[in-house]
């Protein structure tokens, strides 16, 4: 221990690895507890902000029969500590080798996080491949955003919970139970069990053949205790379910420093390119009197000064006046500050820059997406462009600096006067403030590549290539010409690798292997990001990573993702698609 200190003290930022935070939980190692480990696959800054590793922390410590602990991805100079000094990783609370934990479960919230996941196996000596893990292993499950497309990562996890993990999460604990203590029981029946619980997936089970032109001609279970398909997980009563009021408080500044408090869950709008407004249905809300509650306990067991209503799109809430004039009354004088996130533009934004404002100023967000109304309909964003400029008014004249907005390029059949109209938008708000004070508004335009998502609208379409948005960027650049304007574009290639996997099917296994063993690490940040190690490893696994990326699908393909039941219909998804203008579905 002694030893591992002194260690601690050569690294970057050692509170990313001593645990012992405000509220952390510690519990003795007891015979008969169900040992799990929550593993986040980034830094530990970015996996302390995730609410959904927060509510899985609190909900498993709450069983007497289950102990829970953390571990985060090293950064690069703790990862040379461990595996100069062979340390295997360990996790925060008891600093136990994780390889000792009965089950690790992965949050996968992007897709770039995939070779962090192996980093972290290989760290702690368990075997990358599920293939290849024994009874003496743990059992490494996997949940989050990036599971509703699962088959990238299927050689590695063991089973995906899809959908809502709050109650799942008790059933895989109380199956892992019952298996364990069965005479006999091997991993393989371990897994048939928890094929057997709703939203569970267990990709050995399964069987998929290919067309000659790589497409998928079959997925088929091999057990029949799997089902055909895999239905996710919905959580009903979002009223009466837990949240974790005692939320950790590090001891370092993390990205999202504040309590995180959900409001709703769900989207009560249709934008076809949107995986998290299909994915989250149905739209289920937190009542005014029940947030209250939650805001106070969360705010005396932890201190912090700000506080964000999270959903995503809080401002459809039908309480959100009445409960940011509540939070309003309940810190009064306490200067604790009222986020509201990614803002939509309807009549109700008029009066919350000023609602917030009255306890502390924070940023605002909004997301138009696209710059001009004909696009913004063939997206099905529907938002009044002149709401959007008299909640920016309203913002401005209530003391406000800054605005964010967020926008794609490369969106289907876009033209480039839909991408000089978001300049030009960009533009009229800055002037906006001009009208106050003679000064223009500082306005950051962050620019995303569109990607296509499983389960939406926009499915079947295809990527842009990188030399098309690369000149869709050069027309962006030359529409504003204002130091008060920043336009903050995300790297194009790492859009095209996450569209790879976003798309892909469980032959990228071998590629995202050979990108860890190669050196890929940390692909989300962009001074890690090594496209060139990425497009290597594609060669060397025999992958034509163009086919995933730019190719557009047609209507009756089986698509890798297919056999996931969302609870809306494929059938579905083709209208909108055709309403939109596709005409290949």
């Amino acid at each position: 221990m002694t030893e591992l200190n002194q260690l601690l003290l050569t690294v970057q930022k050692p509170a990313r690895y001593i645990g012992g935070e405000w509220n952390a939980v510690r519990k003795e190692w007891n015979a008969g507890t169900v040992k799990v480990l929550l593993a986040f696959p980034d830094v530990y800054e970015v996996g302390m902000s995730y609410l959904g590793q927060k509510i899985l922390y609190g909900i498993l410590n709450e069983r007497e029969d289950c102990l829970c602990e953390r571990v985060f991805s090293p950064w690069p100079d703790f990862e040379d500590v461990l595996r100069k000094n062979d340390i295997s990783l360990f996790s925060l609370e008891s600093r136990k080798p994780i390889k000792e934990f009965d089950i690790i479960g992965f949050s996968l919230a992007y897709e770039l996080n995939y070779t962090n996941a192996l980093n972290i196996l290989d760290l702690g000596g368990i075997p990358k491949k599920s293939s290849e893990r024994t009874n003496g292993d743990p059992l490494i499950i996997a949940g989050g955003p990036s599971c509703y497309n699962p088959e990238p990562m299927a050689e590695f996890i063991d089973a995906f919970v899809i959908g809502d993990g709050e109650e799942a999460i008790g059933d895989v604990i109380d199956t892992y139970k019952r298996t364990q203590y069965a005479v006999r029981s091997t991993r393989y029946e371990l897994l048939k069990e928890l094929a057997k619980i709703e939203g569970v997936y267990v990709p050995s089970l399964y069987e998929v053949n290919y067309n000659d032109d790589g497409t998928i001609k079959k997925f088929s279970p091999l057990s029949g205790q799997a089902p055909e398909r895999i239905k996710k997980r919905i959580l009903k009563d979002i009223e009466n379910s837990y949240y974790p009021t005692k939320q950790l408080v590090p001891y370092i500044q993390i990205v999202h420093d504040r309590i995180a408090l959900e409001i709703m869950r769900g989207c009560v709008h249709n934008c076809r390119f949107c995986q998290a407004g299909t994915t989250y249905r149905p739209c289920r809300q937190r009542s005014e009197e029940r947030v209250m509650r939650l805001a106070e306990e969360s705010y005396g067991t932890t201190g912090y000064e700000e506080l964000s209503l999270l959903s995503l799109s809080s401002g459809d809430h039908p309480k959100i006046k009445e409960i940011i004039k509540g939070l309003n009354r309940i810190f009064e004088g306490k200067a604790v500050s009222i986020s509201v996130p990614s803002l939509r533009i309807e009549d109700i934004l008029g009066d919350l820059p000023e609602l917030i404002s009255r306890v502390k100023k924070t940023g605002l967000t909004f997301a138009p997406e696209a710059g001009s109304e004909c696009l913004r309909k063939r997206v099905n964003k529907n938002i009044d462009i002149e709401k959007l400029y008299e909640a920016v008014l309203k913002s401005f004249h209530s003391g406000w600096r800054r605005i964010k907005l967020y926008f794609m390029i490369g969106l289907p059949a876009e033209n480039d006067e839909d991408l000089t109209a978001i300049g030009e938008l960009v533009k009229k708000i800055s002037d906006l403030k001009k009208n106050i004070d003679g000064r223009p508004g500082h306005v950051t335009a962050s620019i995303n590549a569109f990607v296509p998502k499983p389960h939406t609208s926009f499915q079947w379409e295809a990527m842009a290539s990188m030399e098309e948005l690369g000149r869709k960027k050069g027309i962006l650049l030359g529409s504003v010409r204002s130091r008060n304007i920043e336009l903050d574009f995300h790297p194009f290639e790492r859009g095209f690798v996450e569209a790879i996997f976003s798309r892909g099917d469980r032959r990228l296994s071998e590629a995202i292997y050979n990108a860890w063993r190669s050196g890929c690490r940390f692909d989300g940040w962009r001074d890690f990001f090594n496209f060139g190690a990425w497009m290597n490893s594609f060669k060397n696994s025999g992958i034509d990573p163009f086919f995933y990326a730019y190719r557009k699908r047609s209507g009756d393909e089986i698509l890798p993702w297919d056999f996931v039941d969302i609870g809306i219909g494929k059938d579905y998804f083709l209208k909108e698609a055709k309403t939109a203008g596709n005409t290949a579905v």
